[in-house]
């Protein structure tokens, strides 16, 4: 039997994103700090942002956008950003959001296959997507650079309204973001009003965020974990966003204490440093109430060191692109804090025998055998873009989408993620996965970071688990005792075999490990 969350089903609402988040907004709520953007250092109310949107919402209409088309986002986190996909959905239009990652050869690949039509940039991006957007056929005039004196201080000049459009939340598309292209090349995820403002629901059904919180925002908002969880549940829970551009400890540190964040969203690479960094000593995080964890799996002992060291609850989620993101979550202090909990409302989930497609039953006891973990539930993609083959491997049927995560659960429905299905490491028989080494490694208090990936013997074609290491500073650590210390820890079978000491380790912007790219290298050495 599938996994049933926990909590009672919710009432989804018949409303598109935008009439969701803003239309019921009062006059109290007007006049609450809805952004702080560190950039410019400017202070936005609920009013103010609303205007915005609406101007921006008739400049682009003004501009010849109309519903259904799709413009491409490539901004980093700012208000900016929120105004201007705001101002799309305002419209009934498709916000595409670029990584700040994406080369001009990226750019042009997702402009032609989602068929953007315009982009909105900053100049002090580079000209990276200008010039992948000139390539891929769009108009000078329609690459809009926001930060000029031609971009979002013209717009708001105009002052221009939009006419209403009616948004059928199951029909029309809100979001086409790509997917990261960890295991294969991107692809264009058709994200619906529906699913969107399902999984804004569903945030809101656990008190995620809450009305009086001050969130800090530095995971990326063109990433849809940033998307959902900041920008459209903050804002549907007219909680404050302190924005920032990128991630720099000692600027998170010292905006944490300025503005008494209270509550903020990250991945397992920033656990890791405020988990372990002497800096953190320095800073009155007194006001913290927790963080959420999401991205990559966050193991437990680390979830309980960052407990511990800051006296806060963390908590743990998971979800992927094609699900909006959040699935399941783990918001209980009850539940170890390396599992990702049971699904969210109106969700189910279940472990599935990846080769013989046979459902994997729970436990009396101790744990399940591994299996791949399928959801379903209304945050589910309708799809990927003009690939229906994909979209048919994706989505086998009966609402249900195959994750790609290998996973195991407890006697009471407790998902604990094992690996991706394709990243295990197959050793003399033995699958292996990357991420249970990768945990055993960050427990070392001379480890600052590490990834593990399996490499070919040449000799005899075995696959061997390697380690890439960044030691600590100050650290005397070798490549002898990083395996004897997890071969202390593990089965015989899931030793490292070898060590490698870097700089530091290759991740897409949101923290998950590009294993790809330690390959890449390994291929070419």
């Amino acid at each position: 039997m599938p996994i049933k969350s926990d909590r009672p089903d919710i009432e989804l609402s018949p409303l598109g994103l935008y009439d969701y988040v803003f239309g019921d907004l009062t006059t109290e709520e007007e006049d609450r700090v809805a952004v702080i953007d560190i950039a410019d250092g400017s202070e936005t109310t609920f009013a103010q942002l609303q205007n915005y949107i609406e101007s921006t919402a008739g400049w682009l209409v003004s501009k010849g956008i109309k519903k259904g088309d799709v413009v491409a986002l490539h901004l980093p986190n700012s208000l900016n950003f929120i105004v201007a996909a705001y101002g799309l959905w305002r419209i009934g239009a498709v916000v595409s959001p670029l990584s700040l990652l994406s080369t001009p050869e990226t750019v042009t690949a997702q402009i032609e296959d989602s068929g953007a039509k315009m982009l909105l940039t900053v100049a002090a991006l580079g000209d990276a997507s200008s010039q992948g957007a000139k390539d891929a056929g769009i108009a000078e005039e329609d690459i809009i650079h926001l930060d000029t004196s031609k971009g979002m201080q013209q717009i708001m000049a105009e002052r221009r309204t939009a006419p209403e459009v009616e948004i059928n939340p199951d029909e029309d598309l809100a979001v086409l973001p790509y997917s990261s292209g960890t295991t294969g090349l991107p692809k264009g995820v058709r994200l619906m009003h529906r699913q969107l403002v399902a999984n804004v629901q569903q945030g809101q059904d656990i008190e995620l965020l809450r009305r009086d919180d001050t969130v800090y925002a530095v995971l990326p908002f063109f990433h849809i974990y940033g998307l959902t969880a900041l920008v459209n549940l903050a804002l549907a829970q007219r909680a404050k966003l302190v924005v920032v551009p990128r991630f720099e400890l000692q600027s998170f540190l010292e905006h944490h204490q300025k503005f008494e964040v209270n509550f903020t969203l990250i991945a397992p690479p920033i656990a890791v440093q405020l988990a372990k960094h002497p800096m953190v000593e320095n800073y009155d995080l007194s006001r913290m109430r927790g963080v959420f964890s999401g991205a990559a799996t966050l193991d437990e002992d680390l979830a309980l060191a960052l407990e511990k060291r800051l006296g806060i609850h963390v908590q743990q989620g998971y979800g992927m692109t094609e699900t909006s993101p959040l699935v399941h979550a783990n918001v209980s202090k009850d539940i170890n804090r390396g599992s990702i909990g049971k699904p969210c409302a109106n969700t189910e989930s279940k472990l599935v025998d990846p080769e013989t497609l046979e459902e994997i039953p729970l436990p009396s006891e101790g744990v399940s055998e591994v299996g791949e973990l399928w959801v379903r539930g209304p945050q589910i993609m309708a799809g990927y873009l003009n690939k229906p083959e994909q979209t048919a491997e994706a989505l086998p049927g009966d609402g249900w989408l195959r994750t790609g995560d290998l996973a195991n659960s407890d006697p009471e429905g407790n998902v604990h993620i094992v690996d991706r299905l394709k990243e295990l490491i197959k050793y003399k028989g033995y699958q292996v996965p990357p991420a249970e080494l990768e945990s055993v490694l960050l427990s070392h208090p001379e480890i600052a970071d590490a990834a593990v990936i399996g490499v070919h013997r040449a000799s005899d074609g075995e696959e061997l688990p390697k380690a890439f290491v960044v030691a600590q500073r100050g650290s005397s650590l070798n490549e002898q005792q990083v395996m004897d210390f997890v071969a202390e820890r593990v089965a015989s079978y899931k030793k490292i075999r070898i060590v490698e000491f870097v700089q530091g380790i290759p991740k897409s912007s949101t923290g998950k490990i590009l294993r790809r790219e330690l390959r890449e290298r390994e291929r070419s050495a």
